[in-house]
């Protein structure tokens, strides 16, 4: 039977590596490629200009590569379970195919059309290939549970092998028989929109650093692949926070769009690993996506994973609601320049790297201000290209402390941390340049410059540029007793729960046994081996 063909894009807005796609095309007569903009993922609360810049560009390249098999990208505005039924109809569908999603918003929505679908008479057809395994594998393989440290992940997809390999995008071959009906005023009903369009000022926009789209993403894939030696020997805690281009790949907001598959950096990277020394994970560039790997899986294992309360995972902390601490965070305005620095680059291209997310979710939770991970969780998801779901939750837990890492005591300085890739603070004036006329010994803490120095600098610490938010040497340690304190509450609640079992828990002491204790377990033990 030849069918009429809805592949619906979402995440995976390419035609690399995109098996639902090839799906769609065996036994197709038309082909209608869908993108949905649906007002609970795409819109202005939760979407920033930059990320709806980087959608728009991603659409625009995804229409030009469909248009060279001669198809045209459909773009229907609507939440997915009225858009569809009407395309059914209109259309005639009798196939739909799109890529797995595992958030759990996506997996409630799929449901509701899947069941729509089958009451019109159409197939349903997904394929994973967002991820590099299938997630709910993994579960199954650790015995029905989300591993929470990376060496058990590690040791459960080193058992089920390498992830597949990426499937070849479609060619004009690959088309024949398969027709895409376009109508003269297709750009008017089906078109991209504009950044007006969507409510964005466009005029406010800085030069586009990181453009969206998939041949952006190959080319870019290309010409790190193209670095050998720097692919081999890269071990992500070596680069650096605060260079002033990026000193990673930046290849994060691809791979979150699904503009470039992981499967495909994943086998790329393996061509230029072998048969050479490299470097392995966590710290390596295949370690960086099994990271991702890590935290989808946990997303899909965890009961409210973006969420403190009911996360069976999530240390339950008492922290404060202080808006204003929280906006002169979000707004670079805390005083601490490397702080407000990273939070100005954010906010201006959509991009800081990884170990400036740390400084700045530390200064947030548990180093400074006291406020919780979902605030930060939320300004990244609007503003952050990269901003996944998943990514996003998992990260802020850690960072917090809240779980997978535990060692709360370690809290970057908002002064320090900085100094030790960039001396000079020439990132700081990059993105401050209020800042620029600072002596490097006063950049990090202009403050303490004499009133001439500020005064030669043409800034008035207090006036021109903000007086430090908190004083980081008192607060700090006063947070790391509130850390302390929230985790022995989680510990007594867990020895509570399991009555008291003598099992060592993650921040627990476990009190060394007396001689007598020794004696009494030996006897014990004897008592047991006897006839």
């Amino acid at each position: 039977m030849a069918h009429t063909c809805v592949h619906w894009f979402r995440k995976g807005l390419r035609l690399h590596d995109n098996p639902a796609l090839m799906a769609a095309l065996r036994d197709c007569k038309e082909l209608y490629p869908v993108f949905i903009l649906d007002p609970h993922l795409h819109n202005n609360t939760c979407v920033g200009i930059n990320r709806w810049r980087f959608l728009v560009g991603a659409l625009k390249d995804l229409d030009c590569s469909l248009r060279g098999l001669n198809s045209r990208l459909f773009v229907v505005r609507g939440k997915p379970e009225e858009v569809f039924p009407e395309l059914f109809d209109r259309w005639k569908v009798t196939k739909l195919t799109y890529e797995y999603d595992t958030e759990p918003y996506s997996l409630s929505r799929d449901k509701t059309v899947a069941t729509l679908a089958k009451e019109h008479g159409v197939e349903v057809i997904y394929k994973i290939s967002h991820t590099l395994y299938d997630t709910e594998r993994i579960i199954e393989e650790n015995s029905g549970k989300a591993p929470l440290t990376y060496n058990r992940m590690q040791v459960i997809v080193k058992t089920l092998g390498p992830p597949k390999r990426p499937v070849p995008a479609p060619t004009i071959e690959d088309m024949q028989g398969a027709m895409t009906p376009c109508s003269e005023n297709h750009e008017k009903k089906y078109g991209i929109p504009t950044l007006e369009e969507l409510g964005q000022d466009a005029a406010a926009l800085g030069e586009e650093q990181f453009p969206g789209g998939e041949q952006e993403a190959l080319r870019r894939l290309d010409k790190h692949m193209k670095r050998t030696g720097w692919v081999c020997s890269f071990e992500k805690p070596q680069t650096s926070p605060n260079s002033l281009s990026p000193s990673t790949t930046v290849l994060s907001p691809y791979v979150t769009f699904g503009c470039l598959s992981a499967r495909t950096f994943w086998w790329r990277l393996a061509e230029v690993y072998q048969g050479k020394k490299h470097s392995s994970p966590p710290v390596s560039l295949h370690g960086q996506l099994l990271w991702r790997e890590f935290f989808y899986t946990a997303s899909v294992g965890i009961s409210n994973f973006n969420k403190m309360e009911g996360n069976p995972v999530c240390t339950q902390v008492d922290w404060d609601t202080n808006p204003e601490y929280l906006a002169a965070w979000r707004e670079a305005r805390t005083g601490f320049p490397f702080i407000d620095a990273i939070m100005t680059q954010l906010r201006q291209e959509g991009w800081i790297h990884h170990l400036a997310r740390h400084a700045v979710a530390c200064f947030l939770t548990r180093g400074d201000l006291w406020i919780s991970w979902e605030e930060g969780q939320k300004v990244f998801e609007e503003l952050l290209l990269d901003g996944d779901w998943a990514l996003n939750a998992g990260n802020w837990q850690w960072l917090s402390a809240s779980a997978f890492f535990h060692q709360y005591f370690r809290v970057y300085s908002p002064v320090a941390f900085g100094k030790k890739t960039d001396k000079n603070g020439d990132y700081i004036k990059k993105y401050l340049p209020l800042l620029k006329k600072f002596p490097a010994e006063y950049i990090y803490e202009p403050w303490k410059a004499p009133r001439s120095v500020q005064q030669a600098a043409g800034c008035i610490v207090g006036k021109d540029y903000p007086q430090p938010i908190a004083k980081h040497e008192v607060i700090s340690k006063k947070n790391i007793q509130r850390m302390k304190l929230a985790y022995a509450k989680r510990s007594g609640d867990s020895a509570e729960s399991a009555n008291k079992s003598p099992v060592k828990r993650q921040g627990t002491k476990r009190k060394a046994p007396s001689v007598v204790d020794m004696l009494k377990k030996k006897d014990r033990r004897n008592c047991l081996l006897r006839p």
